[in-house]
């Protein structure tokens, strides 16, 4: 759960952070790193214990996080979600969507219609709704920013996980289109595209250390990238230092080919 180094600006300071699918991986990081920079951080993710068990690690380092779980396929849970953060924070400032499902790969023209319902219900649906359910908060905060989680796979959607892929292209007009939206009425909107990290929802594409070889090498670093880069970029976008920056998704995956 360390970062790579300890972090020491404070940009977030006052600020109300509410991260989805935070208790692994990318949205772990995520929270650490907004917590580290000053901002009370409020996760979830599906089951209640992983969401225990990561705020009170996070606690114990002194950083400032709750949360509860929530599956956010559920507009009941949703709208839960947004309204816990509010009440034990007061409002929201910034609002990242990272949660997201893959429940099957193969081929598109074989991909059953109860996986495409799936992905497009987890990975686009929610996102736009969640976005409504938070909105009215996020529009009473000056600064206020949205950062969507996508994939250096949006640009160049790959067999067996070209499903999954498609629906992280939809994130980049997802960002697009909210950012023309919100820009007036004082809310950014940006995106994040990580290239090949190794964690639990990526596993399958390095599980072997021959896979795992493979995919460093599409890279021009030459390596995997680390969920703390991720994190570190979102730190960026939802900071006042990008407060001329909306509408863009800043590419995270070491030089991996990424234009549509």
């Amino acid at each position: 759960m360390a970062t790579d180094s300890p972090v020491k600006c404070r940009r977030l300071e006052g600020k109300v952070a509410l991260v989805t699918a935070a208790t692994a991986g990318i949205g772990l990081a995520t929270a650490e790193r907004l917590a580290q920079e000053g901002a009370s951080v409020y996760i979830c993710s599906r089951k209640a214990k992983n969401v225990d068990d990561t705020v009170a690690a996070l606690r114990s380092r002194g950083l400032e996080v709750a949360g509860c779980a929530c599956h956010v396929g559920s507009a009941e849970q949703r709208r839960a979600l947004v309204e816990a953060c509010v009440q034990r924070y007061g409002g929201i400032d910034i609002l990242v969507s990272n949660a997201a499902v893959n429940p099957g790969a193969g081929p598109l023209a074989d991909t059953p219609p109860d996986v495409i319902d799936k992905i497009l219900d987890i990975n686009i649906k929610a996102a736009v709704l969640l976005v409504q359910e938070a909105l009215p908060h996020l529009l009473r905060r000056p600064g206020a920013s949205i950062v969507f989680v996508s994939s250096v796979t949006a640009f160049n959607p790959p067999e067996p996980i070209a499903m999954y892929a498609i629906s992280k292209t939809a994130l980049l007009g997802l960002t697009k289109g909210l950012a023309a939206e919100l820009g007036p009425r004082g809310v950014r909107v940006n995106c994040v595209a990580p290239g090949i990290v190794p964690t639990k929802f990526s596993a399958a594409l390095v599980e072997t250390p021959e896979l795992a070889a493979q995919q460093a090498e599409t890279t021009m670093l030459k390596r995997l990238g680390r969920p703390q880069e991720q994190a570190a970029a979102i730190a960026y976008l939802v900071s006042p230092d990008a407060a001329y920056v909306t509408g863009e998704t800043l590419v995270v995956s070491g030089g991996m080919h990424s234009r549509l």
